[in-house]
């Protein structure tokens, strides 16, 4: 796959599908790292801003995970999945986790947190990767 330099797609939009498209189908397995910026940068023929950028966008989407001085790698797809019941009365609401929210829950950069609001109990706040919100009808 190339980048089309004269698409209305930015250019780091276009690697990040690549990229994207290649942890899907498995060429860059769970664990499996991916080449360096200034490689990503030749090999695509892009800028190192856009190739930042589109490394970005796939730690947003919770795809990989960049470890400063190391490396960027695929990240392991949660198994363990935890379901919590929540009364009908409860507010669930999903954003991004500080950085001391993801310390705390031993959460990559780019994993979203669900934030359970209950009268009576004290918020909880849970790695959406892992949880499965039902909802009692009680």
């Amino acid at each position: 796959m190339t980048i089309d330099q004269a698409s209305f797609e930015p250019v780091y939009r276009q690697l990040a599908r690549i990229l994207r498209e290649q942890i899907q189908a498995g060429q860059l397995p769970p664990g499996a790292a991916l080449p360096s910026e200034a490689s990503l940068s030749q090999n695509f023929g892009v800028g190192r801003d856009a190739v930042r950028d589109a490394l970005a966008s796939l730690r947003s989407e919770g795809l990989v995970i960049t470890t400063r001085g190391i490396g960027t790698f695929v990240r392991e797809q949660a198994t363990d999945l935890t379901v919590v019941r929540v009364g009908a009365g409860t507010r669930v609401a999903a954003r991004v986790a500080t950085a001391d929210e993801r310390l705390a829950l031993g959460l990559p950069e780019g994993t979203a947190v669900l934030a359970t609001s209950e009268a009576g109990r004290p918020d909880e706040l849970l790695p959406a990767d892992r949880t499965i919100i039902e909802v009692d009808d009680d």
